[in-house]
């Protein structure tokens, strides 16, 4: 798979003429979100899978990333996480100031999955990247509908262990997060700026 380093001019959104308004939504769909990332996981094995080189097949390891990706002989070649970023972290440089991250830039992931991929790709060996679909962010996608950011979970390691925990944040429970009486969403995150990421070119 072939990526593209992007530019380091990120919107400042200081400077933005339709800013966002700043606030929190509160209301986290769990259900919702869950469809929407499934959604995403379908198009983007359908999109390497129509390449003939390599075959992308969803994981039935559990805990392990979405999917996995093989070799034309039949060869476990590497894992991919899939994570949908619709919301923006508007408070991102009021809520953890020393992050120095603008909303336009930041992307989040789970803690503790970031960590678990972590351990995996060390106790396997074998290549294992994240990939973002970015939505809803016009200041960055512009007229694109979505696209794709990627990093090899070996650079996000380095970034973690650089930055510690001022890119760590933990929100509040919202409405949604409770399904079938058990706390689902995801409430602390780790986050990354785009700059740090590649576009993947990915045509759904």
């Amino acid at each position: 798979m072939e990526y593209t380093r992007i530019s380091e001019n990120i919107f400042n959104c200081d400077v933005c003429p339709t800013r966002c308004d700043g606030h929190s939504k509160g209301v986290y769909d769990f259900d919702s979100d869950v469809r929407l990332s499934e959604y995403y996981e379908e198009k983007i094995i359908a999109y390497i899978n129509s390449k003939g080189k390599y075959t992308a097949k969803k994981t039935e390891k559990d805990g392990y990333p979405d999917l996995e990706i093989y070799t034309p002989d039949h060869q476990l070649k590497e894992y991919i996480e899939i994570k949908v970023q619709q919301r923006t972290f508007m408070n991102v440089r009021r809520s953890i100031p020393k992050a120095n991250l603008f909303p336009s830039e930041t992307l989040a992931l789970n803690l503790s999955d970031l960590e678990r991929y972590f351990d995996i790709f060390h106790q396997e060996g074998k290549p294992l990247c994240i990939a973002w679909v970015l939505l809803n962010r016009p200041c960055i996608l512009q007229s694109d509908e979505y696209r794709v950011y990627v990093q090899k979970i070996e650079k996000l390691e380095e970034i973690f262990h650089e930055k510690r925990m001022t890119r760590r944040f933990r929100r509040e429970s919202g409405i949604g997060d409770i399904v079938d009486n058990e706390h689902k969403g995801v409430v602390v995150n780790y986050h990354f700026s785009l700059k740090e990421l590649e576009v993947w070119h990915v045509e759904m």
